[in-house]
């Protein structure tokens, strides 16, 4: 059975739909476990539900068309401020950003929707709001299942690297005092 799907930008009321893919996400990639997906849905509930009304969220849902209530996918961006930077322009020029950065989030279909070309609308539709806005850097932390699209729409691997050490205790540290870097 094919559904028509519609995509529109979400509101308020989607809250805990996205809520709820976010945490099957990380669940299906095994960033988290079934015993902390129901906080972890309530808490981005409570981060959305003031996060969306400020424009610091945006999203945008795929919706079986008979059913528009019905929400199988989705796609968002969490804009933010950095420190202004220098940027490769397309024409091989650099330039400098003055800080305005998007980081995409929730990339997440439900599995009975998946392979039928959501994720890449749902990041048309942020791609175009990011061109429309003029964003000076878009960026996004991969799941290896979405690398090959983003790499399709023109996202490249970058150096970032992620602290993984406890950053709650002194114990936890990478270096202590008096050590240096090379």
């Amino acid at each position: 059975m094919t559904s028509e799907i519609l995509i529109r930008q979400a509101t308020v009321a989607d809250v805990v739909i996205i809520a709820r893919h976010r945490a099957a996400m990380f669940l299906a990639m095994g960033s988290a476990t079934s015993d902390v997906v129901d906080r972890l849905a309530a808490e981005t509930e409570v981060y959305l539900q003031a996060a969306m009304p400020r424009q610091d969220y945006l999203g945008w849902v795929a919706c079986v068309a008979e059913a528009p209530e019905r929400v199988v996918a989705g796609a968002g961006v969490q804009v933010r401020r950095v420190l202004p930077f220098p940027r490769r322009l397309p024409d091989g020029r650099t330039d400098i950003a003055h800080g305005g950065q998007a980081i995409v989030l929730n990339v997440y279909t439900e599995p009975s929707f998946r392979r039928r070309g959501l994720a890449r609308q749902l990041m048309a539709e942020v791609l175009r709001w990011a061109r429309s806005v003029r964003l000076e850097s878009l960026v996004l932390h991969a799941a290896p299942d979405g690398r090959a699209l983003y790499e399709e729409l023109g996202f490249v691997a970058t150096n970032e690297m992620r602290f993984m050490g406890d950053l709650h205790s002194s114990a936890g540290s990478a270096t202590t005092a008096g050590d240096t870097a090379t």
